[in-house]
């Protein structure tokens, strides 16, 4: 637990060196443009995680509609854009 700690510790400090140097010489209103920007991305890398891993679930669950028996078809199915609209 304690490394885990320390772990968080050290990106954090990361993060705040790396929002120090965005911000550097850079006005709080155009700043907030990169924030948001940011944010949004993590919003959408995180939506697509969990998207991705109920696909995954779906396809090698038999008991589910979207069951596929066969491994590389599961593959094909998860990098298949398609299938992360429906």
């Amino acid at each position: 637990m304690a490394k885990k700690k320390e772990n968080n510790r050290s990106v954090e400090k990361t993060l705040w060196a790396s929002a120090d140097k965005l911000r550097k010489n850079m006005d709080a209103a155009e700043y907030k443009h990169i924030v948001l920007g940011l944010i949004f991305l993590k919003y959408i890398s995180d939506a697509f995680e969990e998207k991705y891993e109920q696909l995954k679930l779906d396809f090698e669950n038999p008991e589910s509609e979207w069951y596929i028996k066969e491994p590389d078809a599961q593959y094909g199915a998860l990098n298949d854009r398609d299938e992360y609209r429906g």
